[in-house]
């Protein structure tokens, strides 16, 4: 085993990520990342310091013939709280990896379905009141007939990745023990995307922040414009483009993150995720009621959609909240 593979092992036996060991030897996380990529090698003062930090000889860190530390490892900060570990080959990263992209392709486009599946009945009920092309009963019927097939295509879709992922879920609230060569793999793979992710995120961002764009230019028009009702539509539109980009790159980036324990999959954060879990189920289930019930009575989806960033944010604030309250 070389060193590099050395630092990765010992690291995640202590449950750290890569900016929490850079602390600790007083170097950048950019350092340990070059260390365990093979990219550099630790001079030998920082030798000496992961020696202490991890209770192992200097010897077994860099004789590649030595596979076993001689000096047992240190206990992990909370043993009584410990994560499984799940060891993971590099055909399963692979296989892992490729089932959370095809995850990707099926949830964020049904998020964007469920989001625009309201569309029709906005257009079609209101421009049924300017022309009167159909009867209100006909143009209410073929709108909400439209706005559930879409909805049950959705669901239909996420099930389908739930299946596609179920083989995988418990890497995301166990600890990852990688086989050789699999860090280096994703980290090398996370590089690559990064550019298209940042790319992504942004478009999607400002698709988001600039949906109600259509709506406002056209209240220069009047509200009795039939217009209006067009861009009522385009909001829903636009706003569904921007999150179809943010759930599909997420979901990417993510999974890279799971693997190597990184930003959201820290060994910590993923303790709190297990616990958290039966809040979030409630959580959600009650932002779904939150979002159905005033849509379909005041018929405004052209404004409730603005429930879910709301609910996502605040559920970002919960977490962070009882991260708090468990550290104290």
């Amino acid at each position: 085993m070389i060193l590099a593979d050395k630092i990765i092992d010992l690291r995640k036996k202590n449950g750290w990520s890569q900016e929490e060991l850079a602390e600790k030897l007083g170097v950048s996380r950019q350092s340990i990342s070059k260390w365990e990529g093979a990219q550099s090698v630790p001079d030998m003062n920082r030798i000496l310091a992961m020696s202490r930090l991890f209770g192992v000889s200097t010897d077994y860190l860099l004789k590649d013939e030595l596979e076993a530390a001689d000096t047992p490892q240190p206990a992990p900060a909370e043993p009584s709280d410990d994560l499984p570990l799940r060891q993971v080959s590099m055909e399963e990263a692979n296989a892992y990896l490729d089932a959370k992209s095809a995850a990707a392709r099926l949830i964020a486009p049904g998020v964007a379905l469920c989001i625009l599946s309201p569309v029709l009945l906005l257009v079609i009920t209101g421009l049924q009141q300017y022309y009167g092309f159909l009867t209100e009963v006909q143009a209410t019927g073929i709108g909400l007939a439209v706005l559930i097939g879409m909805v049950a295509w959705a669901v239909m879709r996420f099930v389908h990745a739930h299946t596609i992922a179920a083989p995988y879920e418990t890497y995301e609230t166990e600890g990852i023990d990688t086989a050789y060569g699999v860090d280096g793999m994703v980290r090398e793979r996370k590089s690559r995307y990064a550019p298209t992710h940042a790319r992504r995120l942004a478009l999607g961002i400002m698709l988001c922040v600039l949906s109600p764009l259509p709506q406002f230019l056209m209240m220069a028009v009047g509200k009795d414009d039939p217009r209006m009702i067009v861009a009522v539509g385009a909001v829903l539109v636009l706003a569904a483009a921007g999150v179809w980009l943010i759930v599909h790159t997420c979901i990417l980036q993510g999974a890279m993150n799971v693997l190597l324990e990184e930003g959201d999959y820290t060994r910590e954060q993923k303790r709190d995720l297990r616990r958290d879990e039966p809040i979030a189920g409630i959580y959600w289930a009650a932002v779904v009621v939150l979002y159905l019930t005033p849509s379909f009575l005041t018929n405004a989806w052209n404004k409730t959609w603005i429930i879910w960033p709301i609910a996502g944010v605040t559920w970002g604030v919960i977490a962070a909240v009882l991260h708090m309250v468990r550290k104290k």
